[in-house]
């Protein structure tokens, strides 16, 4: 089968109310990632030194190498830069998540303490803050072990949420298969959580954010100043905050790294930031954790059908009558690209709907005559298929008076003589009048508009059938 993997259709127009605790309007979670003391340095087994998110410009590797001012950037991170966003967010009684690298919380043992006295999360960041996209399966798959051993060591219980952050596309596969994860945060696609079947297995996603990030200081383009910084996340929590009144709840995440907004001069933008959302009700601060748990109680996953999932004959089995008596078009259907999002009314529609314009003229006038004349013989006689009952009744085609069937049956005779197919009409748009006025209309076209006229009718016949099946 020719499937495409990646799901760029997510909850669609209609997001699920979050239902969040005391009717939020928003969740703000607020993420602390520890990574001094994780990071790559020769004294931790690597073959550089960081290169990653820092204040030094233009800054690159030393291969063998300690880079001195890279340290003690880092070090000012677990020296200073946490102490003061301790201090910040305990102040506010306003809990955080830690990423935490598993080898630098073992670093850090006082900072440790400091987190867990709070009720913080701490969450796992991997075994080392370094890069995993080369790993080959079987050395990543060691690594998130060694990373839950050594946190489950260090912290007193193994962690039940993960970001990588510098992942490879095995990342989230391998991490939902170690099976403990409540959560994984490996994901920047969307403001609200969601469920993903990793290999038959349903896991909870919690996206993060790499915008709402004090990383920005650190690449370009980037924050110049706090400022900068306070003035998007403003921005963006009273975007979502009016969402939450007039369309749907959502989640903001907010990155921080001790090393960074740890600084005097960067912290100010959180300590605003802190006072905006303050000043606002129903806002919910949670760790992540608490999203996870929440959402697995309220929108637990939901078995639903997947079109891109199927085997060729459940598609043609579940679609190949959508176009009247046409299974050839599922057919042809099944071998394009699909994906999930053509799990959706809309996405079935979509390459139903190629397949049908992309046929020669012969086989679309072949749908055309398949369809059965309005409130004809075999109406009357009980032999139409289910969709097509349901439709003309619908419109109360089956209830006609004998002057409106003979009108009826007097219009279909004319306008198949004229255009060598019957008449057609999505008549869920429409009422028996306006039906009537419809085939009183289009029966003087000429050929080629009635029977784009007509074409445009099947294709709108499809979207309602498919309705009745899919979101």
């Amino acid at each position: 089968m020719n499937r495409y993997v990646r799901d760029l259709r997510g909850y669609g127009a209609f997001p699920p109310d979050p239902k969040w605790p005391g009717n939020a309007r928003v969740a703000v979670q607020f993420v602390l990632n520890y990574e001094e003391g994780g990071e790559n340095n020769i004294l931790h087994g690597d073959s550089a030194s960081e290169a990653f998110l820092s204040d030094i410009p233009g800054v690159a590797q030393w291969p063998g190498q300690r880079h001195w001012n890279m340290e003690s950037i880092y070090e000012y991170g677990s020296r200073a830069g946490f102490w003061r966003l301790h201090r910040l967010f305990t102040r506010a009684g306003i809990p955080l998540t830690i990423y935490g690298v598993a080898s630098a919380l073992a670093r850090s043992p006082e900072q440790v303490e400091a987190m867990k006295d709070a009720g913080w999360e701490i969450a796992s960041h991997g075994l080392k803050w370094v890069e995993h996209k080369d790993m080959p399966d079987d050395e990543e798959r060691a690594v998130i072990a060694e990373a839950i051993r050594l946190h489950t060591e260090v912290v007193g219980e193994r962690p039940r949420g993960w970001y990588t952050g510098r992942c490879s596309e095995n990342t989230v596969r391998l991490v939902a298969e170690e099976g403990g994860f409540d959560y994984i945060s490996d994901t920047y696609d969307d403001d609200l959580p969601y469920w993903l079947d990793v290999e038959g297995r349903d896991q909870l996603i919690i996206p993060y954010t790499l915008e709402a990030n004090d990383m920005r200081f650190a690449v370009s383009p980037g924050w110049s100043d706090g400022d900068d910084f306070f003035n998007y996340l403003k921005n963006a929590f009273d975007v979502l905050y009016d969402e939450g009144e007039s369309d749907t709840p959502k989640m903001m995440s907010v990155g921080l790294h001790c090393r960074l907004v740890g600084r005097p001069g960067k912290i100010a933008a959180i300590r605003k930031f802190i006072e905006h959302i303050q000043s606002h009700d129903r806002v919910w601060c949670p760790r992540r954790i608490d999203i996870a748990q929440h959402w697995s109680a309220h929108h637990p996953p939901q078995v639903s059908l997947s079109p891109s999932r199927m085997t060729k004959d459940e598609f043609v089995e579940r679609f190949g009558g959508i176009f009247e008596h046409s299974p050839w078009i599922a057919e042809r259907a099944f071998q394009l690209e699909l994906g999930p999002a053509h799990d959706c009314a809309a996405g079935v529609h979509n390459v139903l709907c190629r397949m049908f314009r992309s046929a020669n003229g012969e086989e679309r006038l072949g749908v055309l005559k398949a369809h059965p004349d309005l409130a004809g013989k075999l109406a009357q006689a009980g032999r139409l298929t289910a969709e097509s009952t349901s439709e003309q009744a619908s419109a109360g085609l089956d209830l006609l008076t004998d002057d409106e069937r003979e009108t009826f049956k007097d219009l279909n005779t004319a306008y198949v003589a004229k255009h060598g197919f019957p008449f057609i009409i999505a008549v869920r748009d429409n009422d028996k009048s306006s039906i009537l006025a419809a085939f009183h209309r289009r029966i003087d076209n000429d050929g080629p508009t009635e029977f784009k006229e007509a074409c445009n009718q099947v294709e709108r016949i499809a979207r309602h059938r498919l309705q009745d099946l899919l979101p």
